[in-house]
């Protein structure tokens, strides 16, 4: 048996000098077992809490950093952490809310490195891992569908369907109405806290209990609308709503309301579609009734005198509305992924990751519904065997089985010296895993 010379061999992943400063995460247990297994790579770790439900879901009492100033005091003391902590990395869960945006601008500017978990871009099964920004601000926006082949053209392997299901809906309920409970009820402990949304944390939590509460007679309205429009004989398209808090749509859309894409979707059916075809509004898996969508498509479908050949869908699963689909459009939702996997024609209005001229469509919105214009389904095979290469990592960020697996590979990522893109293409990308997480 050979031993290999310490000299020639590739170096160990190790923490050991790195400093993680992890800000605000998903809800629930992620970031603490995280922070658990960089500390056992060697990794110093610290965490800045912002709130009572940030303190509860971090264990180690040593290591976080309570912050209860006014919110223009933030920049100040964020900088002051990266002092005495010696800061060489910050972990966040999104990077458009105030808080982070300022936290990722200091960081640039000292040359840390910023780690960015996100929602899968290929949902359910798989979480989004980048450095320096998501979504709007991934470094996939830049990427053309050319270099990423180029990046893959080493590879051979092949690889498995997304499932057609958001596997942990329930636990990403459940974690969200138990963090803003936290939130409301430790006000004592952190008095200045303010949400990054419009609302408050007792409206925030009002809203998840509504939801957990009407989830059966919401599913029941749903398969109702479902077999109405897959029976109704009648060609549809589909479209694809979004969260109008959400950071993709206000941040990385033309769009300051909900409203304003209804309008525009609408007239552009009014105008283009043939007389014989429907349109269907799907809401997102999320959706809490902050906003009233259905009475709001109602009335515009009245106004403009197809009311006849518009439906809403509350939730559910996109998959069974795809399939006898024409073709969708979206400001910038995730779900667009699934539309292009099939083949379909996409309509895109916000800066999304995968909207690539190879792939979304050009044409005015009443010329799309007239007669829209089929992507390139290679070029974006390609394009989401990239994904899988790279950004997207197996797991869940709410289910303790998607939390395991994204522990056995996320940790060696973050490690690495270079970030996921610049390894697939260096040739130093470690083996991936490509799961297929049955339910």
């Amino acid at each position: 048996m050979r031993i290999s010379d310490p000299e020639t061999s590739p170096p160990r992943a190790t923490g050991r000098g790195r400093n993680f400063l992890f800000l605000q995460g998903p809800h629930g247990p992620w970031f603490d077992q995280l922070g658990r297994m960089l500390r056992a790579t060697g990794a110093a770790v610290w965490r800045v809490g912002f709130n009572r439900g940030d303190e509860v879901f971090w264990r180690d009492r040593a290591s976080f950093l309570p912050f209860d100033a006014p919110p223009e005091q933030w920049p100040e003391t964020c900088a002051r952490f990266f002092d005495e902590k010696a800061i060489t990395d910050i972990v966040l869960y999104g990077d458009t809310r105030p808080i982070h945006a300022q936290a990722v601008a200091l960081a640039r500017a000292r040359g840390l490195t910023v780690h960015v978990f996100e929602e899968g871009y290929l949902r359910p099964h798989w979480v989004t891992y980048e450095r320096g920004g998501a979504n709007g601000h991934s470094r996939l926006m830049s990427l053309s569908v050319a270099q990423m082949q180029a990046a893959l053209a080493n590879l051979d392997m092949d690889l498995p369907d997304a499932p057609a299901r958001w596997g942990d809906m329930r636990q990403h309920m459940f974690y969200g109405a138990l963090y803003h409970w936290f939130v409301m009820t430790g006000r004592r402990r952190f008095p200045r806290f303010r949400p990054h949304r419009a609302l408050s944390v007792t409206q925030e939590f009002r809203l998840y209990l509504k939801r957990l509460a009407a989830l059966p007679w919401h599913a029941l309205e749903r398969m109702a609308a479902t077999w109405r429009i897959r029976h109704g004989g009648f060609p549809y398209h589909l479209a694809l709503l979004q969260l109008e808090h959400d950071a993709s749509f206000r941040t990385h859309s033309p769009f300051a309301t909900m409203t304003e894409f209804l309008s525009v979707v609408l007239e552009g059916f009014a105008r283009g579609a043939p007389a014989h075809h429907h349109l269907v509004f799907k809401a997102h898996p999320l959706e809490d009734g902050r906003v009233a969508l259905a009475p709001e498509i109602a009335r515009l479908a009245r106004d403009l005198g197809v009311a006849d050949r518009v439906h809403f869908v509350r939730g559910g699963k996109l998959a069974r509305l795809l399939n006898d689909a024409r073709s969708a459009v979206t400001v910038n939702s995730t779900a667009g992924q699934q539309v292009l996997w099939r083949g379909l024609p996409l309509k895109t209005f916000g800066a999304a990751v995968y909207a690539k001229p190879e792939f979304v469509s050009m044409q005015s919105v009443a010329d799309f519904f007239r007669q829209p214009s089929r992507p390139d389904s290679r070029a974006y095979r390609d394009y989401r065997h990239y994904l899988l290469e790279t950004s997207q990592v197996p797991g869940g960020f709410y289910s303790a089985r998607g939390r395991r697996a994204l522990l056995r590979q996320v940790v060696d990522m973050m490690l690495a010296a270079e970030d996921p893109y610049d390894a697939l293409t260096s040739g130093n990308a470690a083996p991936r895993q490509h799961l297929r997480l049955v339910n």
